[in-house]
């Protein structure tokens, strides 16, 4: 069933069709191979109507509820140009320094990560903003190219992310907790990639040239900085603030960080032309997908779980001859490989359920691996044949910048996250530190 799964992937039919129709296929399989072979399989008509009933679940869901919302705040940021203003001045600060304009692009992207947590805006706006900028100052391609595309790949980790929402959702835990581990390896990997910039640009100077004409940081540059930079930090601060205080659910946070950027929007005079109707569109058809995909997923780990799926994954990684350390690096090593396949989203809701119960019988802290496992699928979006920000950035990267330097941009920061996830899988304090004072 899930060998299926990743051969349909590649058809190019959509995804959520392709998990409905495969639960209904193997679905009629089992009934088969009851009826006419003798093999009993527990899987019929009747138990894969019990679909119906988790679907409504799935539709009636508070903490879900959040997911149009955050798609909404970072549209409404994108459209109104609120960050172009973003990276027009903070590019200021670092202008005499080598490889000061690919930090700024990290320092953008990591606001941006905790407005939009919506991968295919931050990495097709970083890239519009940024990239041709990068280029006509002497950058090296290869570091332009993977700069752009690692940053932007932050918004699906650092919260508020409608990943980390969804993974909440799937195991049954707080969305609040989730977000306060994930806070701490977020701003470190972005760390990791602002340290990386400049030791390379500090060895290859000619790979991220200083400009010939920049102006002087003073306090004329320091004040435009702080008017574009408050108004994001602020609501960054009224979302993640609200929740981590327990003054909002993660749900009601949502909905004060959709008003709080339309308030934004509005005052900067930024709707005008249709950009409301436009962000609604394009929220409604995000949702959607979504949506979908929840829905067919949904059917087909019921029948999945009905076959017997979950025991044989839990019998597999079990069973192997390794300490349950050994285990759990065999599960990130699966998932990490997984992630050159399938989108964060099927494995989010296919995977992720079937592999925590497994973490959780060897004693390990939920919050903590599933931060982990968050991290494996940030880094998926960088891995070919099927990352995500690899196509979205070829989609709007100017001449010259082709696949393959694409692909080589991308490898060191790859590296980056690995080492980041090592990090984080030997210091396990820097994701439960936090959920840990937070109440």
């Amino acid at each position: 069933m899930f060998g299926s799964f990743i051969l349909l992937i590649f058809t190019g039919f959509p995804v959520a069709w392709v998990l409905g129709g495969l639960a209904v296929f193997f679905t009629a399989i089992g009934i088969i191979a009851e009826r006419d072979f003798g093999i009993y399989t527990g899987v019929d008509w009747a138990y894969s109507s019990l679909a119906v009933e988790r679907v409504w679940n799935v539709m009636d869901n508070w903490v879900l509820v959040a997911l149009p919302m955050f798609i909404t705040m970072g549209i409404l940021l994108d459209r109104s140009r609120i960050a172009a203003d973003l990276m027009t001045n903070v590019s200021k600060l670092f202008g005499r320094v080598h490889g000061g304009l690919a930090v700024t692009i990290t320092v953008i992207g990591v606001l941006l990560a905790a407005t939009t947590g919506i991968i295919g805006a931050s990495v097709v706006l970083l890239a519009l903003l940024g990239l041709p900028t990068m280029l006509e100052r002497g950058y090296q391609p290869e570091l332009a190219s993977g700069t752009v595309c690692a940053v932007g790949t932050l918004g699906i980790l650092i919260p508020p992310s409608i990943m980390l929402v969804m993974m909440a959702d799937r195991l049954a835990m707080s969305v609040g907790d989730l977000f306060m581990g994930a806070f701490i390896p977020g701003v470190l990997l972005g760390g990791l990639y602002v340290v990386y910039i400049l030791v390379y640009a500090a060895l290859r100077p000619d790979a991220a040239p200083v400009p010939d004409e920049v102006d002087r940081v003073d306090a004329r540059v320091a004040l435009a900085v702080l008017r574009s930079v408050v108004p994001t930090a602020g609501l960054i601060l009224s979302v993640l603030g609200s929740i981590f205080f327990g003054i909002a659910t993660p749900t009601e946070a949502a909905g004060v960080g959709a008003f709080g950027a339309l308030m934004l929007a509005w005052f900067k005079g930024r709707l005008k032309g249709g950009v409301l109707r436009g962000v609604m569109r394009e929220t409604t058809r995000t949702t959607g997908y979504i949506f979908a995909i929840l829905l067919g997923a949904t059917a087909y780990s019921l029948v999945l779980r009905g076959l017997g799926g979950d025991h044989l994954i839990e019998r597999a990684f079990l069973g192997l001859p390794f300490e349950p350390s050994g285990v759990l690096i065999c599960i990130l090593l699966f998932t990490f490989l997984l992630g050159f396949f399938l989108d964060w989203i099927e494995i989010t809701l296919i995977v992720l359920p079937l592999v925590a119960p497994v973490v959780e019988s060897l004693g390990f802290d939920l919050i903590w691996f599933t931060v982990l496992f968050a991290v494996c699928l940030q880094t998926s979006f960088l891995t070919p044949p099927v990352g995500f920000a690899l196509f979205y950035l070829r989609g709007v990267a100017p001449e010259g910048v082709d696949v393959g330097t694409i692909y080589r941009g991308v490898a060191p920061f790859v590296v980056l996250q690995l080492i980041g996830l090592a990090l984080l899988f030997y210091w396990p304090v820097l994701v439960t530190w936090l959920p840990s004072i937070a109440y």
